[in-house]
C-alpha cells in the first residue's frame, strides 16, 4: 500500500498523521526538529506549543468550545492530549505545555502505523499523497518549493508570543485570584490597576523601544486577533482597558469594586511554577519588557523565563488553491493543513490536520473524499479558507459568524442552537 507522507510535526501534522494511521494508512511523518530549529521552537517534541498554553474556551456555546467538542467526537489526538494534561483555567482548556507535547509525541511514536523521520524536507515529495503541515514557520527551502507549486506569492502577517514569569517572583499581596464572572473559580492571577497606574503603564508602553524589523519585514501585516500589546496601545489610551486588560467580570475582593484595568496571568505548567501574561504578546526589546512590565502591581520583581517575541507567519492563498477537503486543486494528492492554510489557533490547526489526514487515507483506499458540512465548525473553517472572496482573505479563527445563520433571538440562545445543529449534523457524517 502507498504511504501517506506528512511534512511537519506540529499540531496539524501530528493530528493528520494520527488520523491517517487510525483509518488504515501507513504514514511517514517528517519533522526537522531538533536537527533544524525554527525561531520560535525550543524542543524537538511533536506538537510543541510556541505561543499561549491555552486552547481557548471549553464551553459549548463558544466557537472554540464547540470545535473542541466536535474534534473529541471525531477522535482527535490533539484534544485528547489537551484533556489529559489540562490545568485549572476556568472555562478554558489550558495545558501544561511540556506534558502536552510529550503526551502527543508518545502516542505518535508508539503507533504501529506511523514512522517518524527526523529530517528537513526541502522539496515537496513526488510520492502521493503528501500532507504539508509545516505551519507558519515553514523553512526557507520548502517555502520556495511551495511557492513554485502554487505560482502564488505568500501572504504574511506577524504573530507575537507573550512573556512567562515565575510564580515565586510575583508579589501575592498585590494580586487576587479569580476567573471572569465565576464565583468559585480562582484559576487566574489578577493584578488590578488604578486609573493613574493604568495610564502611566500605557504611556511607558507607547514610549518603549521595539525590536527593529528587517528590510523585508517592514510592511508588516498584523493579524487583528493577535496584535502586539504596543501596537494596540497606539490606538488610544483606553484601547488596552477595553482589550486584554479589560476588568469586566472581575471584582477585587479586597475592595469589593471592579478595578480600572486588570492584568491577568494564567498557569503555564502543571507544577504551577510558571505563569504567562495573558494577551501580552509583544515585540518590545527584552530590556524594555523587563522595565515596563515591572510597573504592573505585583510584578515589580518579576523573573522572566521567556520574554515576548514576534515572528513572521506565512500562509498560502487558500481560496485560490484549496478544496474544502484540504486538497490542492491543481495537483490531486497534495494536501495542506494547519496555520499555513490561513486558519488561526491551535484547535483550528488540529481540525485542518484531521480533515487532511482522513482524506489522505481515503484517497489511498479509493474512497470519496469527505467534505464536512458547513454547519459544523470544521466544515465552516474549511469552507471559509477554500471559498473566501479573492482579495479579502485573511487568517480566520473559529467563530459563529462562519456558520449558516439561524434566526434565534438572543445571542446565547442562538449560539447554543448553532452548537446543537453542528453536533447533530456531525452524527450524519461517515468518517469510518
Amino acid at each position: 500500500m502507498e504511504r501517506v507522507l506528512v511534512i511537519g510535526g506540529g499540531l496539524a501534522g501530528s493530528e493528520a498523521a494520527w488520523q491517517a494511521a487510525q483509518h488504515g494508512a501507513k504514514v511517514t511523518l517528517f519533522e526537522m526538529r531538533p536537527q533544524a530549529m525554527t525561531p520560535a521552537h525550543r524542543t524537538g517534541d511533536l506538537a510543541e506549543l510556541v505561543c499561549s498554553n491555552s486552547l481557548g474556551s471549553n464551553l459549548i456555546d463558544r466557537a472554540s468550545g464547540l470545535l473542541k467538542e466536535e474534534l473529541r467526537r471525531l477522535g482527535s489526538l490533539i484534544v485528547a492530549g489537551a484533556d489529559q494534561t489540562a490545568l485549572p483555567a476556568g472555562g478554558a482548556l489550558a495545558v501544561d505545555r511540556e506534558a502536552f507535547s510529550r503526551a502527543v509525541s508518545e502516542r505518535i511514536s508508539s503507533h504501529s502505523g506511523i514512522e517518524i523521520r527526523r529530517q528537513e524536507v526541502q522539496e515537496i515529495p513526488s510520492p502521493r499523497p503528501v500532507i504539508i503541515a509545516t505551519g507558519p514557520l515553514t523553512s526557507q527551502a520548502l517555502s520556495a518549493s511551495i511557492a513554485k507549486l502554487t505560482g502564488e506569492e505568500y501572504l504574511y502577517f506577524y504573530d507575537a508570543l507573550a512573556p512567562i514569569v515565575t510564580f515565586d517572583s510575583i508579589d501575592l499581596s498585590k494580586i487576587f485570584r479569580a476567573s471572569r464572572y465565576a464565583k468559585d473559580a480562582h484559576d487566574y492571577i489578577n493584578s488590578p490597576l488604578k486609573r493613574e497606574e493604568y495610564y502611566h503603564f500605557v504611556e511607558e508602553l507607547k514610549a518603549a523601544k521595539a525590536m527593529p524589523l528587517r528590510e523585508f519585514e517592514r510592511e508588516a501585516k498584523f493579524f487583528e486577533g493577535c496584535l502586539p500589546l504596543e501596537v494596540l496601545a497606539q490606538r488610544g489610551r483606553d484601547a488596552l482597558a477595553y482589550g486584554p486588560l479589560r476588568p469586566t467580570g472581575l471584582v477585587d475582593p479586597r475592595t469589593g469594586r471592579r478595578p480600572y484595568a486588570v492584568v491577568q496571568l494564567r498557569q503555564d505548567n502543571l507544577a504551577g511554577t510558571l505563569y504567562n501574561m495573558v494577551g501580552f504578546q509583544t515585540n518590545l526589546r527584552w530590556g524594555e519588557q523587563k522595565r515596563v512590565f515591572r510597573l504592573i502591581p505585583g510584578l515589580e520583581n518579576a523573573e522572566f523565563v521567556r520574554y515576548g517575541q514576534m515572528h513572521r507567519n506565512t500562509f498560502i492563498n487558500s481560496p485560490v488553491l484549496l478544496e474544502p477537503t484540504m486538497m490542492f486543486r491543481h495537483k490531486p494528492g497534495i494536501f495542506f493543513a494547519g496555520q499555513i492554510t490561513g486558519t488561526e489557533g491551535y484547535v483550528a490547526a488540529a481540525a485542518g490536520g484531521l480533515i487532511a489526514g482522513l482524506n489522505a487515507a481515503r484517497l489511498i483506499q479509493g474512497e470519496p473524499l469527505l467534505v464536512f458540512p458547513p454547519t459544523t465548525m470544521p466544515g465552516a473553517l474549511s469552507h471559509y479558507i477554500s471559498r473566501a472572496r479573492e482579495g479579502d482573505f485573511q487568517p480566520m479563527k473559529p467563530n459563529f459568524g462562519l456558520l449558516p445563520a439561524l434566526k434565534v433571538r438572543g445571542k446565547r440562545a442562538r449560539y447554543n442552537a448553532y452548537a446543537k445543529r453542528a453536533l447533530e449534523d456531525l452524527k450524519g457524517l461517515d468518517t469510518t
